[in-house]
């Protein structure tokens, strides 16, 4: 991982259960961050003005389908391991988290790092078709504009899963996590989560813009085929 002479070294914040006494290292590029943020902030303006309608319909329907908030709000990890809120449509029932560790032995990964699950009986009819398309994700641009998050980079853990990452896992943490990376456009959660970390931090190491704009541009047809979306 490239970093700067005096790497700027932030202690993990988190509410959960298991604290993380390890800090992670920013890995802070000057120019390429300001530049990054700006592309950000106009491309999250621009996709909220065009995706408006399908907001709007996407949280009417989830409101219409099944009882409970619209928005799911949940404690995710950030860059330096530092938490925030991230927003998603709900596409679950509203005991979801409670019901979560009884299904644990069924995920997909079979790593306690990672938890995804196949036909999850939590997930509503609707929340299907959200997940699908991963439209359930979309209110995160409103993380974006906050500056939690950015369009490219690895996506957001949540802080029980980072309790048992690894020194080289936390290397994911480096950078502000985002809406979409390599692995997002290589199978999603088929593939396994050590070649995610493994992709994730090739992205820290070799990211640019080039790399950004191509891995938006792959975006759209992993989207549309749903490949690895549960």
């Amino acid at each position: 991982m490239t970093t700067t002479a005096e790497p700027h070294a932030v202690r993990v914040e988190t509410k959960s259960t298991q604290p993380l006494p390890r800090t992670v290292d920013i890995d802070r590029r000057p120019a390429f961050d300001f530049a990054k943020r700006i592309i950000d902030v106009i491309g999250c303006l621009i996709a909220l003005v065009l995706l408006s309608p399908v907001l709007l319909i996407a949280a009417i329907l989830v409101a219409l389908s099944s009882s409970g908030p619209i928005f799911f709000r949940q404690r995710r990890v950030g860059a330096g391991g530092v938490e925030f809120t991230c927003l998603k449509f709900r596409t679950m029932v509203c005991d979801a988290e409670d019901l979560k560790n009884d299904l644990a032995k069924q995920s997909h990964h079979n790593d306690p790092r990672t938890f995804k699950m196949k036909r999850d009986p939590r997930i509503t009819k609707f929340g299907y078709w959200l997940r699908r398309s991963s439209a359930d994700e979309l209110p995160q641009l409103f993380n974006v504009l906050l500056g939690d998050m950015s369009l490219v980079g690895p996506r957001p853990p949540v802080p029980t899963e980072v309790a048992l990452y690894t020194d080289r896992d936390m290397q994911r943490l480096s950078v502000k996590p985002g809406l979409t990376c390599i692995w997002q456009v290589s199978g999603r959660a088929d593939i396994p989560f050590d070649q995610q970390v493994a992709m994730d931090i090739n992205y820290v190491e070799q990211r640019s813009f080039w790399l950004d704009l191509k891995l938006v541009a792959l975006t759209l047809p992993a989207l549309l085929t749903g490949k690895g979306a549960y």
